[in-house]
């Protein structure tokens, strides 16, 4: 059974699938990736976890980025959780939340050696944008956004 909780980033289970995706940008991007300073997850405060059978298998978040703006941050599914539309239920419950909150539109960053990930957000609709904020200078990343 699929369950789908609302939590923040002080869950333990968010912590745990969290250094999961660390370690996995690590093996695909470098250790000292200059993007791994932007990856706290301290103060979160909307953070959606899925459980199956009671089992964490994957988590995102979504963080102010000004008054109706929000970023997705911090989407992972475990890879034996894939190709089961676990993402896509993550990424619905983000842009619901941020509705709710009273948000018009999600932006996002994802790098090019994460082809699963940008398959996942085109997918849902999301559209490729202009670097932005402190991101402009870095090589190898995508930017995404939606209206809500």
């Amino acid at each position: 059974m699929t369950t789908i909780i609302r939590t923040n980033s002080e869950n333990k289970d968010f912590k745990k699938l969290v250094e999961l995706l660390n370690a996995d940008l690590a093996k695909r991007d470098g250790e000292n990736h200059p993007l791994s300073q932007f990856n706290s997850i301290e103060n979160i405060k909307n953070v959606v976890l899925v459980y199956e059978d009671q089992k964490p298998i994957g988590c995102g978040a979504i963080q102010e980025y000004d008054l109706s703006i929000v970023e997705i941050k911090r989407v992972y599914v475990l890879p034996e959780s894939r190709g089961k539309k676990v993402g896509k239920i993550i990424i619905s419950e983000l842009e619901n939340w941020a509705k709710e909150l009273g948000n018009s539109k999600c932006i996002l960053v994802t790098g090019t050696n994460q082809p699963e990930a940008n398959r996942l957000y085109i997918r849902n609709g999301y559209s490729s944008i202009p670097k932005y904020g402190k991101l402009i200078e870095f090589e190898n990343i995508l930017c995404f956004a939606k209206n809500i």
